[in-house]
């Protein structure tokens, strides 16, 4: 089959290769510029869940998600943190827990305007689709190359790939749900002179949020499953106690530190799932 099909490679990896050192030797400033700031958000967070010593976090994370939530996904936080303490994964634990926070924060911040902005521009919708399903079917994997020789190992790398892992579904159900507000709706705001900030703010986004937090929900989680993969590039957390694990073929640390993993995704996934409820009921 190869003599009779020889056609030239096209060299796509190589033209990649040659965009990534592009942007490394004309635009170093910015990205040294975004690697400060990365920086200064995830030891923000991380520094936030370490300064009080742990019970006294754990009180205060239980109280504020008893208020956004109810008491029973309060006493299940409490429970599972106090495991994550108990297993002495407490410090990784909550460096995870930085990453993963600052990664939706970026995520949602770029991929919430995007997603309105697809719903009420069609050219918009159709050029984000195939960009969205490329973002999404790319191996995460994929993303740490050019994400370390951009920005060097560490968090900041780990952080960028996980905010292009996880922002999709943010995009996508953000649009979804502004486009399903019913028209009539619509045309009631436009009919008592709301503009169309004013139709956003008050009629699109209070109508869309169950789906909009469907899209939080589903952005914590691929946020969180890149935590060992980031790890490879020296994101440390719970990731690296799962790399390091593996290493070694220690079995305790690997699964202590997988099970941490879950717990973390359990609570988030929960926290968000009932906030998505509440609020989907007030406004509907």
């Amino acid at each position: 089959m190869s003599n009779i099909i020889n056609l030239p490679k096209i060299p796509i990896g190589k033209w990649v290769d040659a965009f990534v050192v592009f942007l490394s030797t004309y635009f170093g400033g910015f990205f040294d510029l975004v690697t400060e700031v990365g920086e200064t958000i995830i030891v923000s967070f991380s520094d936030a869940l370490l300064w009080a010593p742990p019970i006294i976090t754990i009180l205060v994370l239980a109280g504020l998600i008893g208020l956004l939530t109810n008491y029973k996904i309060a006493l299940g936080t409490t429970i599972g943190l106090l495991l994550i303490y108990n297993l002495g994964m407490w410090e990784p634990g909550m460096n995870t827990l930085a990453l993963v926070l600052s990664s939706t924060v970026l995520a949602l911040v770029i991929g919430i305007p995007i997603g309105i902005l697809t719903a009420w521009n069609d050219l918009a919708d159709r050029i984000s689709r195939p960009v969205l399903d490329f973002m999404q079917t790319m191996p995460p994997f994929v993303y740490l190359v050019p994400a370390v020789i951009l920005f060097d190992i560490g968090e900041v790398p780990a952080m960028v790939a996980t905010v292009i892992f996880a922002m999709p579904p943010v995009i996508r159900l953000t649009g979804l749900g502004i486009r399903q507000v019913p028209a009539e709706l619509i045309e009631a705001a436009k009919a008592f002179g709301s503009t169309r900030h004013q139709m956003l703010i008050k009629v699109q986004i209070p109508l869309a949020l169950p789906t909009i937090m469907a899209g939080i929900n589903q952005c914590i989680m691929l946020a969180l499953s890149m935590v060992v993969i980031a790890a490879m590039i020296g994101a440390g957390g719970l990731g690296g106690e799962v790399l390091r694990g593996l290493q070694r073929l220690d079995v305790p640390r690997g699964f202590e530190s997988g099970l941490a993993i879950v717990i973390v995704a359990i609570i988030l996934d929960r926290i968000t799932q009932n906030i998505k409820v509440r609020r989907g009921a007030k406004a509907s």
